[in-house]
């Protein structure tokens, strides 16, 4: 039976979709109806956002737009854009199944971030990114110089925090809610003169959300995401997404204190914290040392330290994709596979 607790988690998810509206899945390309010229939903250009603390104004829908993050990606291909997609970069995982097709011929400019070359040799017309790291002076390039050479850009929602990039050097001051993910959605299917898939997308979020949720309730057992990093891991601070996850299923993030998304910790401070449940990274990359979940299983297990945590002991391990723990459309999939877990688990904790 779902506590109270469980109980207002799901409701208040599920008012969120009481809008009746019904999409397709957040990893299959929402169908290219249009409304009618003259009709609702369609964008009155010139359009001028409010992004980041910058303002953005766009002439027309972009016809070229490279993004700089999966993220990012997979909400253009989800939207039904991959047409106006000239190129694409740091990946951590594979492209979700349901989007491969959209994704085949999509160009991959680099597996991590692409030069400043590099991008302008796909001549787009606009730059999306997930993380404010690429506009950063040594980054892929400033926003600043975009905009002088005639190119616009855009900087997701849930890396932005009073105006600052948090990914860019910024610092959070209060819980990502899935509002900014949704903003993000939003305003790109806006810019691009598709508001109604965006529409049908956010919808259909929402439900899956409320319905991965649905019971589900930890009450307060500990958790520790680990990210990637053997020698020095990157694990899931109190604000970020990774976090929500813990705070939406009912765990408690034992690094909840840290206010930076993904702070480097000491495995001694994770000894100590002695979490009860660990959500290990599978990383589909090779950028640091345990990106993959078999190496770091293999690591927890054979490590001095790691291997007296009672939760390697126990194997209590939830795997996810590093794209699942970053600010997407995929923390939904992140949702159901905790549910998934807690389902087989939950008379064991």
């Amino acid at each position: 039976m779902a506590t109270t607790g469980s109980r207002t988690r799901a409701a208040t998810l599920a008012v969120a979709v009481a809008i009746g509206l019904t999409g397709c899945g957040a990893s299959e390309v929402v169908e290219a109806e249009r409304p009618a010229a003259t009709g609702e939903g369609r964008t009155e250009y010139p359009l001028t956002l409010e992004n980041c603390g910058q303002e953005v104004t766009i002439e027309s829908a972009p016809a070229r737009v490279v993004s700089l993050d999966q993220n990012s990606t997979e909400i253009l291909l989800s939207l039904g854009l991959e047409d106006r997609v000239v190129g694409t970069a740091s990946w951590t995982d594979p492209v979700l199944d349901s989007l491969a097709k959209a994704n085949e011929d999509v160009p991959r400019l680099a597996d991590d971030a692409p030069t400043y070359e590099v991008l302008l040799g796909a001549d787009p017309d606009f730059v999306t990114a997930s993380f404010g790291r690429h506009y950063n002076e040594g980054g892929v390039v400033e926003r600043e110089r975009l905009e002088e050479t005639g190119i616009g850009s855009y900087l997701s929602p849930t890396d932005c925090d009073n105006g600052q990039s948090i990914n860019g050097g910024g610092t959070r001051t209060a819980p990502l809610t899935t509002d900014a993910l949704y903003q993000e959605i939003r305003e790109l299917a806006e810019i691009f003169d598709v508001a109604d898939r965006g529409a049908r997308l956010v919808a259909d979020l929402q439900e899956r959300a409320a319905a991965a949720t649905e019971g589900v309730d930890f009450e307060g057992r500990t958790v520790m995401f680990w990210f990637a990093d053997t020698k020095t891991p990157y694990v899931a601070g109190g604000l970020g997404s990774a976090s929500l996850l813990a705070t939406t299923t009912g765990m408690e993030n034992v690094f909840k204190s840290e206010a930076d998304d993904w702070p480097a910790v000491g495995w001694e401070s994770v000894v100590e914290a002695d979490p009860d449940i660990l959500v290990l990274g599978d990383l589909q990359r090779d950028r640091f040392p345990g990106d993959l979940l078999d190496d770091k299983v293999e690591f927890l297990a054979q490590d001095e330290l790691t291997s007296t945590l009672d939760a390697v002991d126990q194997e209590r391990f939830i795997a996810l994709h590093g794209a699942e723990m970053n600010p997407s459309i995929r923390f939904v999939d992140g949702l159901e596979k905790i549910q998934t877990w807690w389902s087989a688990n939950k008379d064991e904790l």
